[in-house]
């Protein structure tokens, strides 16, 4: 019984003196909501988000300007497909410089439909949740860029898809490319065909911006340098550690 009273006396002394900080049930929360490793749910949600918007901006910001598809690792290469078009087309003339010209044409369209990926993954990254972050903190390497893929995907070729259509037709490519199907649909003995370069493009220029994003996430996670804020090095700390 006295010890049961000596614990009532201290409670009420604590939140006596506690009405600054919002009392005793706010320090209770705040205790509760504590991670390991000194972090708080508020850090870990913060600094993911920083990681993901950092991660997401540089990559729109690479592959959206002149060259970023066209001269780089994320090249966009003609469908399989329509290998056997372009090779056979080479000795027609007017198309043969077939292949490059098409290249050319789809990743100038890559690179203008990526700038509409930025404010899709902003979206995203605000609806991430406490539990999202801490999954994608203590998840495999690419986690962050899974969580990407998952909530992002669709929307994304949604938004892609008109732009890709639009910026190959604005470079002439859909009807360079009929013409070149039509030339060589009257090569004798070939087998007839018209594979559409819309959707082609439009999944090639995701996989280049999530493999980019991926790219950055590990070089946050494996590089401390990498870490550009207070925030970051702290949180990412705790992954070191695991």
């Amino acid at each position: 019984m006295h010890k049961q009273f000596l614990l009532l006396v201290a409670f009420a002394l604590l939140a006596a003196v506690l009405p600054a900080q919002g009392g005793l049930k706010d320090m209770v929360n705040k205790a509760k909501s504590a991670l390991p490793g000194g972090l708080s749910e508020a850090e870990v949600g913060a600094a993911l988000k920083e990681a993901l918007d950092n991660g997401a901006s540089d990559a729109v910001a690479f592959l959206s300007k002149p060259d970023g598809y066209y001269k780089s690792a994320y090249k966009i290469l003609l469908p399989e497909e329509a290998q056997q078009i372009v090779s056979r087309l080479k000795t027609v003339p007017g198309f043969e410089n077939v292949e490059e010209q098409l290249i050319e044409r789809m990743n100038r369209a890559a690179e203008d439909a990526a700038a509409q990926a930025k404010p899709i993954f902003v979206n995203a990254i605000r609806q991430m949740t406490i539990r999202d972050a801490m999954n994608v903190l203590m998840g495999e390497k690419d986690a962050a860029t899974q969580y990407l893929e998952h909530t992002t995907y669709d929307p994304l070729y949604q938004a892609f898809r008109p732009v890709v259509t639009e910026a190959l037709d604005k470079v002439n490519a859909r009807e360079y490319w009929r013409g070149a199907v039509m030339a060589y649909n009257r090569i004798p003995l070939v087998k007839k065909t018209n594979p559409e370069l819309d959707d082609h493009v439009t999944r090639m220029a995701l996989a280049g911006l999530f493999a980019l994003i991926r790219q950055k996430e590990a070089e946050i996670r494996a590089n401390p340098a990498a870490r550009t804020s207070d925030l970051l090095k702290k949180v990412f700390a705790r992954q070191d550690s695991r």
